[in-house]
């Protein structure tokens, strides 16, 4: 039996797809429609509170292309603590216009393929606390996909040496090295919690980099014959003052 992976854990995730119900939102009268817009804003200006006091993280945007309307991401430090979250969305009035299309559930995680031996407590580490409990910077665009790591025939990840899988590992970080300060990279590990092992939430100022590095990322063993892709869902950022101009 090839050695497990140990993970690093940090705070629950959860991402919501919703295709909006245009027909109906457009016979509201404006005072209905400014009712359910402003307890929207409420609740995204709650959650950014909750982010300035660093307890939890969100983003929201606006997806291009129809597989979605709208991505709403929340990060907290424990699942009752979304579970409640996602409830309080519910109840909100907009949520009578929201079609879900899709939802994913994930804890972000470190993995220690390329960690260095030490005596430290890696949770104290400034970095490492940085990438699991992260402040998610509002950036232009996103892209979320979820993935899983081949298992079939020879090309079974599952089945690798630990030293293969980490040098594997060590040669793919290196390209997303080579995009730092143009990605923000975000991974979150689904085992046993959703469909597919991973979820990957990638933030830009710049779409096309989405596509760069993805592509770059094709080439390298690790994808080229481990990776198994989902969907892709790419949007642009839907700020919190510019929910009327969204929604009318």
């Amino acid at each position: 039996m090839s050695e497990a992976v140990s993970t690093l854990d940090g705070w629950w995730s959860l991402h919501l797809l919703y295709n909006v119900d245009w027909s109906a939102i457009r016979v509201l009268d404006e005072s209905e429609q400014d009712a359910l817009i402003s307890e929207l804003e409420t609740f995204l200006n709650k959650q950014q509170a909750v982010q300035d006091a660093k307890n939890g993280s969100y983003a929201f945007y606006n997806i291009t292309g129809q597989k979605a309307d709208l991505l709403l991401w929340l990060l907290r430090p424990t699942v009752d603590e979304l579970n409640a979250l996602e409830l309080e969305f519910n109840k909100l009035q907009i949520s009578e216009f929201l079609i879900p299309s899709y939802s994913y559930v994930s804890v972000v995680e470190m993995s220690s393929y390329l960690a260095k031996d030490s005596n430290e407590d890696p949770y104290e580490n400034p970095y490492v606390k940085s990438r699991l409990y992260p402040d998610l910077p509002k950036s232009k665009y996103i892209c979320f996909y979820p993935m899983d790591k081949k298992r079939d025939g020879d090309d079974n990840w599952y089945m690798l040496p630990m030293t293969d899988r980490q040098k594997l590992m060590r040669d793919h970080g290196m390209i997303g090295r080579s995009y730092a300060g143009k990605i923000k990279q975000y991974i979150t590990g689904s085992q046993g919690l959703d469909k597919y092992e991973w979820g990957v939430t990638l933030l830009s100022d710049d779409m096309l980099e989405f596509k760069k590095i993805i592509y770059e990322m094709r080439f390298d063993e690790t994808s080229a014959r481990y990776g198994v892709f989902g969907d892709f869902y790419v949007g642009v950022h839907l700020p919190n003052d510019k929910l009327d101009t969204f929604f009318k």
